[in-house]
């Protein structure tokens, strides 16, 4: 990709604005860092471990968590060290394979959320034949689709915008290599390349979403159905953990992706990215962990068997 392009590496800019706040930044993303790492793996043991949620909900869960660990790690780490560091440089291979990796999480956690919402509807709306429509085999194969699909739209992407050339300059305003301020450092020609860019963002973005409006369409349709108070309320609280994550991930993708990179405005898309790439991966366990009683009482089974041992002793 690079035989076209004189430019070798890319100077990531990131905060390098805001001067000695940078130190302030990094012990606040190390914080929220370490929690997301610890909280999805919290989700991940627990589900692991509790037969009580070997339901399909908690797989995707399960695997949602998996991709969000993966995602922040791509990102978040190198951000650290460039708040810390005068060298901010990232190779022209790095980049890429950066973008990569970091669109292939961040689309599979897209089609994982449709894929969610289509199981709550499959729970709620046809509940006699959930087992079937839901089966282990249909799970993992539909977890399959999400996570080749995700990289396969991520590598058209990388693709598309690495094979253009790039003659300099080489300042990425960003903190990491995303796609609009890079593109824009390109010396060629870009509107056919964010052409097919932008209809791989509506596929990955605006497709699930509406699959995910038409099932929850069904679902509030069907609950209102339910006579009693409580099946109404314990019905859509399964859903509102799912819905929350929904909106705001798709609500800051949408913003950032799905309009031409010309639009692209360094400081105010830094902080809407900052909101997908921090607090919706850190939203993820909170939400399902503080608004899911399932979960919150497979971890207080899982802390009272670590306890018990220590009071035996």
């Amino acid at each position: 990709m690079a035989n076209s392009s004189c430019v070798t590496e890319f100077l990531l800019l990131g905060f390098s604005s805001l001067g000695k706040l940078q130190l302030v930044l990094f012990v606040v993303f190390l914080c929220l860092y370490l929690i997301i790492l610890s909280g999805n793996i919290t989700i991940i043991s627990v589900i692991r471990l509790d037969r009580s949620l070997h339901t399909p909900m908690y797989f995707f869960l399960c695997v949602l968590s998996t991709s969000e660990i993966f995602y922040t790690i791509v990102i978040l780490p190198k951000m650290l060290i460039n708040l810390l560091s005068a060298l901010r440089t990232l190779s022209f291979m790095s980049c890429a394979t950066q973008m990569f990796f970091f669109l292939g999480f961040a689309v599979t956690n897209c089609l994982l959320l449709g894929v969610m919402g289509y199981d709550r509807y499959a729970a709620i709306c046809r509940p006699l034949h959930y087992p079937i429509l839901m089966s282990w085999n249909v799970c993992g194969q539909l977890a399959g689709i999400c996570i080749v699909s995700g990289f396969l739209i991520s590598l058209v992407g990388t693709t598309l915008v690495f094979s253009l050339a790039f003659c300099g300059p080489n300042k990425v305003t960003h903190y990491f290599c995303d796609i609009s301020p890079v593109i824009r450092l390109a010396c060629a020609e870009t509107y056919i390349n964010e052409l097919v860019i932008f209809i791989c963002g509506v596929l990955a973005l605006i497709m699930p979403f509406i699959f995910i409006c038409i099932s929850y369409g069904f679902i509030v349709h069907t609950i209102l159905k339910i006579p009693s108070a409580e099946g109404k309320r314990k019905a859509f609280s399964t859903c509102a953990s799912h819905l929350i994550v929904v909106i705001v991930h798709y609500g800051c993708a949408s913003f950032v992706y799905l309009r031409p990179s010309a639009k692209y405005t360094s400081d105010k898309d830094r902080l809407v990215t900052v909101t997908y790439t921090i607090i919706t991966p850190l939203l993820n366990p909170m939400v399902y962990s503080l608004r899911n009683k399932d979960v919150q009482l497979a971890i207080q089974k899982m802390i009272g068997k670590t306890r018990f041992p220590l009071k035996t002793l």
